[in-house]
């Protein structure tokens, strides 16, 4: 792809909150899916870039963990640093705040923000629950009071409302330069990360309570073979007591797991998939940097 003298391309970091749609507006702007979604804060556990690539732009989103207020784990701990470390790379900053609600932890990215002199496009997220509408006027003039906003934009990324709008207005704010990444790429995250965050989405979306943060997928092999690809993961979790609300009676949340986990993975891949999952202990993996390194999480 050759670059045009007026191409723009650059870094755009989606912060805010946990649970606030930021993975849900990524995946939504990209048209396909990149990060994992579920109703659980902290699903989303790394800085994960997707990259939007048009003939005049090349827009790098960065997908970034929720910043937390109470960070007393070591996860926790990592997960603010990722996102924090995004905010000095970027060239653009999307504040993703939930027009529904305003809470303290809103505040508090508010209060990231406010050093930072790269220009903040705050998003008003799940636009399509506020009624009536006209409501949508005065949460808007609200959020005007809070900060110094190059603009605030209502969108509802589940609706794909509003999104073209601000697809439209992002390259104006990104410096005139080559693209960073090659045209067909869309993420820079490997095949085994993906098929990893697959595995961990489906157990979070069928566990309950506080067993998805208590776990984590690595994978241990990747094959292609003739027949397809041989996949071997292994669910670390926490506590003894946690491998058998991960296997389920007589294995039947492994089961399940293992058949939409594969089911996904066939599609992302494009080929006949054959994955083994296997539940192992680690004890409190969460509470050591050292074992979250090992199991592929980057400290910034």
């Amino acid at each position: 792809m050759t670059a045009s003298d007026d191409y723009r391309c650059g870094m755009v970091a989606v912060i805010g909150r946990p649970n606030v749609g930021k993975s849900t507006l990524i995946n939504a702007l990209m048209g396909r899916k990149v990060s994992i979604v579920t109703a659980k804060p902290q699903t989303t556990r790394h800085r994960i870039l997707a990259v939007h690539t048009g003939e005049k732009e090349q827009i790098v989103f960065v997908d970034t963990p929720g910043l937390h207020r109470k960070a007393g784990r070591a996860m926790n701990r990592l997960m603010n640093r990722t996102a924090a470390s995004a905010l000095a790379d970027a060239d653009l900053i999307l504040f993703v705040t939930d027009a529904t609600h305003w809470t303290e932890e809103d505040d508090d990215v508010l209060k990231r923000l406010a050093s930072t002199s790269t220009p903040v496009i705050a998003l008003l997220n799940k636009v399509d629950r506020i009624h009536p509408k006209e409501a949508l006027l005065g949460i808007i003039a609200n959020l005007a009071t809070r900060g110094d906003f190059a603009e605030i934009v209502p969108v509802s990324a589940l609706k794909n409302d509003n999104l073209e709008t601000l697809m439209a207005m992002i390259p104006a704010y990104l410096p005139v330069s080559p693209p960073l990444f090659p045209e067909e790429m869309y993420t820079d995250r490997s095949e085994a990360f993906l098929v990893a965050e697959i595995i961990r989405e489906k157990l979070t979306l069928m566990l309950h309570q506080e067993m998805p943060y208590g776990l984590t997928v690595q994978v241990e092999r990747l094959v292609r073979e003739e027949s397809g690809i041989a996949i071997s993961a292994v669910i670390w979790v926490e506590r003894d007591s946690q491998k058998g609300i991960a296997v389920g009676k007589n294995g039947s949340v492994l089961k399940k797991v293992g058949r939409q986990a594969r089911l996904e993975i066939a599609e992302l891949l494009g080929a006949r998939v054959h994955l083994e999952l296997w539940v192992k202990m680690k004890s409190n993996w969460a509470d050591s940097e050292k074992d979250l390194q090992n199991l592929g999480y980057e400290a910034p």
